[in-house]
């Protein structure tokens, strides 16, 4: 069997066996895979703190035809996140974008606009970056990148632009005029399209002022993690924590 090597994001791991742990990493050049790490919870052993969740990781491992799992030979840790964990509310958000991804891709498809903005996110964590809006530029970049981002700019049935408030349609897959709109019960104020704009032209922000107030965002989170749900049919298990 030969030996392959990538880089990765830990986003999970969780014991089986009596010494040994499945690890699911997200890599750069194959997207979601899943492994074993053998003796990884032996003293000493040789994977030290690699597997930690959320680690930058470079693995080596071993993959077999018809099996899902591949063998972890080693892993060698690039860059750790293990300090923006220690706050507590920071880890459960790192857990919601791992849930996040883990979720909307699927397994062995490289994505590598979604792993660049994981690990440009964390970065920004790591800078200082605030949370809250870290958090919505994630959940845009991830809604569109999986194709399912509504256009907040034009009406879905009659293509003018949006200049005043709209209405998130019943399928959330796009935006009506208040003349077009079959039902009123989801309003989308003009932040959101201008919101959607700023991200597209700019990387995660570090520290600094922000360009939208807490109550923008406040009202962006809403229905972002209605779309989120609607597309995932249920609630992120993560959500609850955040």
């Amino acid at each position: 069997m030969p030996l392959e090597q990538t880089e990765a994001i830990v986003l999970r791991t969780f014991n089986t066996g009596e010494q040994d742990k499945i690890v699911v990493f997200f890599s750069r050049e194959k997207g979601i895979l899943r492994g074993v790490a053998k003796g990884a919870r032996k003293f000493g052993n040789r994977f030290g703190s690699s597997l930690e969740p959320l680690s930058f990781v470079k693995f080596y491992y071993y993959e077999k035809e018809r099996k899902d799992l591949v063998t972890i030979g080693n892993c060698d840790l690039l860059e750790s996140f293990f300090e923006i964990q220690n706050n507590l509310e920071t880890s459960f958000t790192l857990s919601y974008f791992a849930e996040l991804i883990e979720e909307f891709s699927p397994s062995r498809a490289k994505d590598d606009v979604l792993y660049r903005l994981l690990l440009s996110v964390m970065h920004s964590l790591k800078e200082r970056g605030d949370l809250y809006f870290l958090t919505r530029y994630f959940e845009t970049w991830l809604l569109k990148i999986n194709g399912v981002l509504p256009d907040f700019n034009k009406c879905l049935k009659c293509r003018k632009a949006l200049t005043e408030s709209g209405w998130l349609s019943l399928k959330k897959d796009g935006v009506f005029c208040d003349q077009c709109a079959p039902k009123k019960k989801e309003k989308i104020k003009p932040e959101f399209g201008a919101f959607v704009q700023w991200i597209k032209k700019n990387p995660p922000p570090k520290k600094g002022p922000l360009p939208f107030s807490p109550e923008q965002l406040n009202t962006i989170k809403k229905v972002l993690r209605e779309i989120i749900v609607f597309h995932l049919e249920r609630e992120p298990k993560t959500l609850r924590y955040i």
